[in-house]
């Protein structure tokens, strides 16, 4: 399956702007059954200055916004060719050992919520696939999906006292579960076709967990299944804030309008 992505983000300021910087993590890159044919990104109102691999192997651009601009945009378009609708992303590989993903973040620390969802799969074998489902599915009853009531600041335990969340909330959540197990996780941000609409609102994120034997294998506890070709893979990291597709910081304007325009489809 062969799927075509066009994502732009724009930012209007109050103010113009005096300096800014913007970390971009917006290239997706080939992975077990996902292949990059093409991929572009444009910035109007900004220049690239340094382009890296950070230490979870995503691809970044630091982009300087230009002095006293009032708006800028990041347009990204690309073609990306999958073949593998399993889930599983195999071996572990980079620089990171496996035991960096068990340790937890201000984002995924395990509270009284995480541990209750922990104990309620009873005696599941840890190292055993099927908890994965079995934890999403956990996950997914106690926190409904519902837009509106999180931000990206929220913490997993928050999300489950508020009992709503979106997608973002539903990955911390079950990174935050996966490592109180002792399973190495990961947050992943990407994108989704969907299959009854081209134009989204935002881009996706779902989390993967480590099984012996396996590898790496993806949960999108939001829809309730594994990834399939549907999915295209950008960024991973211990949270959201080490996979956000973009963020960064501005001296001038005191506020900012964000919007964004986005198509996913085959």
């Amino acid at each position: 399956m062969k799927l075509r992505v066009d994502h732009e983000t724009r930012y209007i300021y109050d103010a113009p702007v005096v300096y800014g910087l913007q970390q971009l993590r917006l290239r997706p890159k080939d992975t077990r059954g996902q292949k990059v044919l093409d991929w572009e990104v444009a910035i109007e109102g900004g220049e690239t200055q340094l382009s890296y691999e950070d230490h979870n192997g995503n691809s970044v651009d630091l982009v300087g916004i230009e002095p006293g601009r009032t708006e800028t945009s990041i347009r990204c378009v690309g073609l990306i060719e999958n073949t593998e609708g399993d889930g599983v992303l195999g071996e572990h590989k980079g620089f990171l050992p496996l035991w960096h993903y068990r340790r937890s973040s201000d984002l995924t620390k395990a509270g009284e919520g995480v541990r209750k969802l922990v104990a309620s799969l009873d005696d599941s074998d840890k190292g055993d696939v099927g908890t994965g489902h079995r934890l999403s599915e956990a996950i997914l009853e106690a926190v409904g999906y519902e837009g509106g009531n999180t931000h990206a600041g929220t913490t997993a335990e928050e999300a489950i006292e508020i009992g709503t969340g979106v997608c973002q909330d539903h990955a911390h959540i079950f990174c935050s579960a996966a490592r109180l197990m002792g399973l190495p996780a990961r947050y992943v941000s990407g994108y989704l076709m969907m299959n009854d609409r081209v134009e989204q609102d935002a881009s996706h994120a779902w989390a993967e967990a480590f099984f012996e034997g396996i590898g790496w294998v993806g949960f999108d506890i939001s829809n309730g299944y594994s990834p399939d070709e549907r999915y295209i893979r950008v960024a991973t990291g211990i949270d959201f804030r080490e996979a956000a597709p973009i963020s960064g910081m501005r001296m001038g304007g005191s506020g900012e309008g964000v919007l964004v325009n986005l198509r996913v489809e085959q």
